[in-house]
């Protein structure tokens, strides 16, 4: 025990992954063969699996698998962040969407509100990342119909899963006003020549829930756990890292402090990656202050926390007479508005749809006197859309820690025409394709913005780049200012595109555990 009261390991490890996640639970599954002792440190527990996972007002009313903890937004007022600890981060709850970035979001971008900044690496050297991160995750999708995909060098491993009837003739009556809707790419255990064997039984509870039946691709289910069939790696749960220390030079990550089980223990590895998610990478950064970082570990730049994404995301039913039978409803995504709309020359985004929503989901936004068989009525004859805008960078969203150590998220949209224009187009869209069986004279839809508290595609907080006066990692996600220190997750995002970003998370730290690889011999 240190003179801090820390229990000090005995056993030293080549490698400490701190987190989970899509980077985390990624580059574990990467390293776990090289026969490299590896330290996987989580703060939070295998998610348990029980009834609750598929019990939507559980899920989304009663918030139970996400934290208590209380954030502060840019206002000072607290909040709860829709996050959660478990073994697989956010993936044990997200969507299974895996987009590629396009090949023009490596590129400088401009849109009206300002630039989307050009990535130090390019869609080439992404692309055969990508290419093994949807093996990984076992992706279902067909090449050929997004019109803004990127060049791809294979299909994907699995063919997409089959609109329901409602969402086919959605997309026929979209394809004969001279869109192009596609399938969206969907991480699932999903066997549709073998069903009986098949562990995804395309429920209605998938989008947002945690799997029950563990059929959804996630980075604890096809990262952690096959990781650990390899004896030379070791997850330790409920291990909150609190801060790093460095080595008298400065430069060296000599240990990692830790509360596990709420005890307080030190590690120490020869490289160390953090992989906390964009806010809690930042938050351990800025937390490991010491007389040679004042200012937060590797953080000479000025740019830890800094230039916060998320995503413009917005959620929308489509209420119309027509009841809608669909049980698997997220299958459909839109692009034809990713690059621009006639009379708009700048990007707007993407367009997906949800989960089927029902009378839980519906309920986590209404009043709380709104009576539940209208909320009940709602789901049962709305479709359900999701959308999603660039976020540009800005200096002043960002991620900071008091005095406390409480974390403050700091985050404006500063331009949101694109994203409103985006919303208003496919409003016109589907009035124009579903108008049969509608409300009259039109549909009915009813829209929310996710705001701060929101924050399952967040990004940017510890860029990369190739100046250490600008970014914080550089271009193999290293830190400038420490040389055995890594950060493998959203963080190094320069810019967010417009899809989700877990393919391209999980591309990432496949591309670093090569580097890492390497360097370790």
């Amino acid at each position: 025990m240190d003179n801090k009261g820390f229990m000090i390991a005995t056993d030293s490890y080549d490698v400490i992954i701190i987190g989970t996640g899509a980077g985390g639970g990624t580059l574990a599954h990467r390293l776990a063969p090289s026969g490299k002792r590896i330290l996987i440190l989580e703060r939070g527990r295998f998610l348990p699996r029980e009834k609750e996972n598929w019990n939507s007002t559980a899920v989304f009313q009663d918030m139970r698998y996400h934290t208590m903890e209380k954030w502060f937004d840019a206002d000072n007022k607290t909040f709860m962040a829709h996050t959660g600890y478990f073994v697989g981060g956010n993936t044990k709850v997200y969507g299974g969407a895996m987009f590629r970035l396009r090949e023009r979001d490596f590129e400088t971008v401009q849109h009206k509100g300002g630039i989307s900044p050009e990535w130090p690496v390019k869609y080439r050297d992404f692309e055969p990342y990508y290419l093994q991160a949807e093996e990984l995750y076992e992706v279902h999708g067909k090449r050929g119909v997004d019109p803004t995909e990127p060049a791809m060098t294979a299909d994907y491993p699995f063919p997409p899963l089959a609109h329901e009837p409602r969402i086919q003739e959605l997309a026929d009556k979209l394809r004969k006003r001279g869109r192009a809707p596609f399938q969206i790419p969907l991480a699932l255990k999903r066997n549709e020549t073998d069903l009986l064997h098949s562990p995804c039984i395309r429920c209605s509870t998938c989008d947002g829930f945690p799997c029950l039946v563990d059929a959804k691709a996630d980075a604890d289910v096809n990262g952690i756990r096959p990781a650990l069939q390899h004896s030379n790696v070791t997850l330790l749960q409920n291990a909150k890292v609190t801060r790093l220390l460095t080595a008298k030079n400065s430069r060296e990550i000599s240990a990692v402090e830790a509360e596990v089980n709420g005890e307080p223990h030190s590690f120490r590895a020869d490289l160390v990656v953090v992989a906390a998610g964009a806010i809690n990478s930042a938050v351990i950064l800025l937390r490991s202050v010491s007389d040679k970082h004042p200012d937060g570990l590797a953080n000479s730049s000025g740019q830890v926390g800094r230039n916060y994404m998320r995503h413009l995301n917005g959620a929308m039913l489509g209420i119309t007479r027509r009841r809608n039978p669909v049980v698997f409803q997220k299958t459909l995504a839109m692009n034809d508005y990713y690059w621009g709309d006639d009379g708009f020359a700048f990007p707007l985004g993407h367009i997906q749809l949800l989960g089927k929503t029902d009378r839980g989901t519906v309920g986590a936004d209404a009043p709380f006197f709104a009576p539940g068989f209208v909320l009940d009525q709602m789901a049962k004859h709305s479709i359900d859309w999701w959308f999603t805008a660039e976020d540009l960078p800005h200096p002043d969203n960002r991620v900071s820690v008091d005095k406390t150590g409480a974390i403050h998220l700091e985050q404006r949209d500063r331009y949101h025409e694109h994203f409103d224009r985006l919303m208003d187009r496919w409003k016109s869209e589907l009035k124009a394709v579903d108008r049969d069986g509608c409300f009259l004279p039109l549909p009915f839809y009813l829209f929310k913005k996710i705001p701060t508290l929101g924050v399952a595609h967040q990004n940017g907080t510890c860029r990369f780049g190739e100046d250490p006066k600008t970014s914080v990692l550089n271009v193999f996600c290293q830190t400038h200012d420490v040389d055995n220190l890594y950060v493998v997750d959203a963080s190094f995002f320069p810019s967010s595109g417009a899809v989700n970003p877990s393919l391209t998370i999980a591309a990432n730290a496949l591309r670093v555990g090569d580097h890492l690889i390497e360097r370790l011999g």
